[in-house]
């Protein structure tokens, strides 16, 4: 459980090679979490992350095996990890692909690849998840969103569509653990200059992951339900978000 001035514990990391969970880990490390369990398609990719992690502070840190596009395998991997370590404070969902439109639009498949991993993933993965916390007590789901979710644009709106679904999944399933003591915490970053973007313009507010983990951190810290990073876009698109389509179009082409 957290410690009595609310501080993180214990973690695990879904996705554990994000440079957005990592930064988040970092921080919560310092600030005196001991539990890290990270989480990725290929556990050996984690070692480095996980040896830097022992060297700042944690005492426990576990590298496993996961993979988000295989929902029939998250029931058996996270529940073996709650098992192990008998309680977490968060689990940070943070695995996902950005894709190509065009290479979505030229090969079908491959956005519903990408929609499988954003979306079906999150779905699973999110529902085991919120039963263990649920069974706890206590405890953050924290998922990273986009704000390409909010609304749609012609040059992404495969991934933003499933973004868009991810979001409204979290938002429910955050409903229904109002009152167990768990709650879900819903992240949603703009442009984030990371290894994902590299070669891209930058986004209008571009930011970058050590940005999005203290917003993360902060989040958690209050006790939010939502975080957008940098905070400006909250504002910025309670706007676009009800902008005349004809106007939307004009303004997501620039």
């Amino acid at each position: 459980m957290r410690d009595a001035l609310g501080g993180v514990q214990s973690v695990l990391v879904l996705g554990g090679g994000s440079e957005i969970a990592l930064a988040t880990v970092d921080r919560l490390v310092s600030g005196g979490c001991r539990t890290v369990v990270l989480a990725g398609r290929r556990p050996e990719a984690l070692q480095d992350p996980a040896d830097r992690l022992r060297g700042a502070g944690a005492t426990t840190v576990e590298t496993v095996a996961f993979d988000a596009d295989d929902p029939s395998s998250h029931e058996k991997v996270i529940g073996e990890v709650f098992d192990r370590h008998g309680d977490l404070d968060v689990v940070l969902l943070a695995f996902g692909v950005l894709g190509s439109q065009e290479d979505f639009e030229e090969h079908p498949e491959h956005a519903a690849a990408a929609v499988t991993t954003n979306y079906v993933g999150t779905v699973s993965a999110g529902l085991v998840v919120a039963d263990r916390l649920r069974a706890q007590g206590h405890g953050t789901l924290a998922v990273i969103s986009s704000v390409a979710g909010e609304r749609a644009r012609k040059d992404n709106f495969v991934y933003g569509s499933s973004k868009a679904g991810a979001d409204a999944f979290c938002q429910g399933l955050a409903d229904s653990l109002a009152g167990s003591g768990a709650n879900v915490l819903i992240v949603r970053p703009g442009f984030v200059r990371t290894q994902m973007t590299a070669g891209m313009p930058d986004g209008p507010f571009a930011t970058t992951a050590d940005k999005v983990a203290d917003d993360i951190v902060a989040g958690l810290r209050s006790g939010a339900e939502v975080v957008w990073s940098p905070g400006l876009l909250r504002w910025v698109f309670t706007v676009l978000r009800h902008l005349p389509r004809p106007i939307w179009r004009k303004v997501s082409d620039r």
